[in-house]
């Protein structure tokens, strides 16, 4: 049989059985004949009704049904298959989290059917002895959550097999010979998932590519954007798509937008940055006040709906930002030079212009198409030298800009914005990717000056979409990043927590929990928990997402805000940009639900994305320690589990971990409560927050863990 006819298939018997679950389900200790069953699942034509026989004959086998008599069919199994998702440990035990209900579902490790870690499931609760814990077994896989894994090929007699990276993913892959592409025992690859169609045998898979040797920082590299779903390349033909886009400025395009080609522009970015998708614009008016033009790279006139490039932005939905490199969402060719914001070259930007006064008041907003001529560009460090020594390129300009910013941030702060100004690990490297520092990224006043006024744009946007002017006015179909108010327990813990380093949270309204949060983080600056607290502090919140259903923004104390400034990296700004061109432009709102479905997608993308860059920041932190194995530094406790405790390194903000059974002295346990572990016997107490010394014991890379001794 044809593999796609095969897979048609399958498919067509999964979608059956579920039915005929479900009419069971309905009506647990009905009788139905096989026209009865075909009457309520609807089915017509002669090939569903023949998968019908198929699958009532295979649910008589495993016994979901009994057959009582010639063609009845009585329901035999629980009456209760849920769906859910399903969850390893290392160990092989899985659970399965449903929705709606608080406990999940163990599944023992002979009851996981050909199920990988995190994929959608049907379970059936077992129907044995009551135990503490609810138990069940995978009935069928519903949704692979990938079908790519990053892997290590090794050899057995001559048959060659895959480890997976992630230990979640329990089994290994057989690989047959000739699916080896070219790969070798010991190699680090990227397997494609082909089948599994017995539970008892290993999956099958197929080698899609050689990344290189285990330990090899570029193999890596690709290993974790393989295990969170990134493509390591452009498709030729996305590419080749990109090569036949006119990157002309056209006569006839520019009389359409609003010209500032001789207005003072310039961009501030990194000093590493190629993709320059924001500039900001300078001009003192007559009447004192100042016009200070937000333009954005008009990625949407190059990348049009339908197109190749458009699908591959679409199911990427993000760059990815490893340490020793970037992945874009769009082809280099865009990314990098068609829509990026380089020098002394024209280009077309959609932008947020603002007349303000001195005291930051905005007087008038402007949105719309433009054409902009880059007069210079600049680098964060360069802007916040000219901004010290009050002398520089545009001193006068930037001075009056950041002025301006430091007023819009301090309104902003007064209005109950949160103020999370974490400093982010950075890694020096060699010419061999290797890192040799470790450094931290702090935000100063020129980082500021940008963040504000890409915060107002992105503002601005959501305000002229989403807010009616008058009662009898329709709100349009938008993109929108909401911020959900924090969950009050969650808040409650965290100011329980802190009152043990002597700081208060205010929890009575979501005002005064901004602004003692606000303070807290204030105070903690240059102390040694004030990595832990602002963590903690950040878990505490709940997690931004992308929606067509605006509710504000609680951390920015925004009540309206969408993402419009960078649509080379995410693809929400794109829609953002396809959507208010249009509406400007008089056209109706568009249906809400296909807008809806791609805003969820880019949030699962953009958790994946950030999930990938944790995962090589990790990676590169164990590089680093690797030298330094044997040496001992001051930490601070920065988690406690029942199996051990992490701990921040507080000079470079390293993590590792002392298991418990390697803490001298005693037997220690968890104190879930108290955020500790106990010595059994001398009551030493160990607790989230704490001042300890640590030595460095190993540096694994394989599993991208630093393993500690506490002294």
């Amino acid at each position: 049989m044809p593999k796609k006819t095969h897979k048609k298939l399958a498919k067509q018997v999964k979608r059956m059985r579920s039915f005929v679950t479900q009419v069971y389900r309905d009506s647990p200790k009905s009788l139905f004949n096989y026209k009865q069953l075909a009457a309520k699942i609807d089915l017509e034509s002669a090939e569903e009704k023949q998968v019908l026989v198929a699958v009532l004959e295979s649910m008589v086998k495993d016994g979901s049904l009994e057959e009582v008599a010639r063609g009845k069919f009585i329901w035999k199994g629980p009456v209760e298959e849920l769906e859910g998702t399903i969850l390893f440990n290392r160990s092989g035990n899985a659970y399965v989290a449903i929705e709606g209900q608080a406990e999940d579902v163990m599944i023992p490790e002979h009851f996981t059917g050909n199920a990988f870690h995190e994929d959608r499931v049907l379970i059936r609760l077992s129907t044995g002895r009551k135990s503490a814990r609810q138990k069940g077994k995978v009935v069928e896989v519903l949704e692979r959550a990938r079908s790519i894994f990053p892997a290590v090929i090794f050899q057995n007699d001559r048959n060659f097999f895959a480890i997976p990276d992630n230990q979640k993913i329990t089994t290994d892959f057989f690989i047959p010979a000739e699916q080896l592409n070219g790969a070798k025992a010991g190699d680090k690859v990227v397997v494609r998932f082909d089948n599994w169609d017995n539970p008892r045998m290993n999956p099958v898979g197929s080698v899609d590519a050689v990344l290189g040797r285990p330990g090899d920082m570029r193999a890596e590299g690709d290993a974790i954007l393989a295990e969170f779903g990134f493509p390591l390349q452009f498709p030729t033909e996305v590419e080749e798509e990109c090569a036949t886009i006119d990157r002309s400025i056209r006569d006839e395009e520019v009389a359409k937008r609003r010209d500032f080609r001789k207005v003072l522009t310039f961009t501030i970015d990194p000093e590493d940055a190629k993709d320059f998708d924001d500039a900001l614009s300078f001009k003192a008016l007559d009447n004192g006040h100042f016009e200070i033009g937000v333009h954005i790279a008009d990625v949407t006139h190059y990348v049009r709906p339908g197109s190749l490039i458009e699908q591959e932005a679409q199911n990427r939905a993000t760059s990815v930002y490893l340490v020793d490199r970037v992945i874009p969402m769009l082809p280099e060719t865009l990314s990098n030079e068609l829509c990026s914001l380089r020098p002394h070259e024209d280009k077309y930007t959609f932008s947020a212009v603002f007349e303000l006064d001195a005291n930051a008041k905005i007087h008038h907003t402007w949105l719309g198409k433009t054409v902009i001529h880059s007069d210079h560009r600049f680098s964060y460090e360069q802007v916040q030298e000219i901004l010290v020594a009050e002398n520089g390129l545009y001193c006068n300009e930037l001075t009056t800009i950041n002025n301006l910013a430091k007023t819009l941030r301090s309104e902003r702060m007064e209005q109950g914005a949160i103020a999370f100004d974490k400093a982010e690990v950075r890694f020096k490297l060699d010419d061999k990717k290797k890192p040799t520092d470790v450094f931290f990224k702090v935000q100063k006043d020129a980082h500021k000056l940008i963040e504000e006024f890409m915060l107002l744009a992105n503002k601005a946007v959501a305000i002229k979409i989403g807010k009616k002017e008058k009662s009898s006015d329709n709100i349009k179909t938008f993109v929108y990043r909401i911020h959900d108010s924090p969950d009050p327990i969650r808040i409650k813990d965290l100011a329980q927590f802190v009152k043990r380093f002597e700081y208060h949270i205010d929890t009575n309204t979501p005002q005064k929990i901004a602004s003692s949060i606000n303070g807290m983080l204030e105070k903690v600056k240059g102390q040694p928990e004030q990595n832990m607290i602002e963590m903690l502090a950040i878990r505490s919140m709940a997690k931004a997402e992308y929606s067509t259903k605006n509710i504000g923004h609680f951390g920015l104390s925004f009540p309206y805000y969408s993402h419009f400034t960078s649509p080379i990296r995410r693809y929400p700004d794109m829609m953002a940009h396809r959507l208010l061109f249009d509406y400007l432009n008089g056209a109706p709102s568009v249906k809400e639900a296909p807008i809806d479905k791609l805003c969820k997608h880019s949030g699962i993308m953009e958790r994946k994305a950030s999930d990938a860059e944790r995962e090589s920041t990790k990676l590169y932190q164990v590089l680093y320690m690797s030298e330094f194995v044997g040496e001992v530094f001051d930490g601070v406790v920065s988690g406690v589990t029942e199996w051990g405790i992490f701990v921040e390194i507080i000079e470079n903000k390293c993590e590792g971990m002392v298991r418990l059974r390697d803490i001298p002295g005693d037997f220690y346990f968890f104190d879930q409560k108290n955020m500790a572990v106990v010595g059994q016997r001398t009551k030493r107490t160990i607790q989230l927050g704490q001042k300890v010394s640590v030595k460095v014991a190993a540096a694994d890379m394989e599993n991208r863990r630093i393993d500690l001794k506490i002294m």
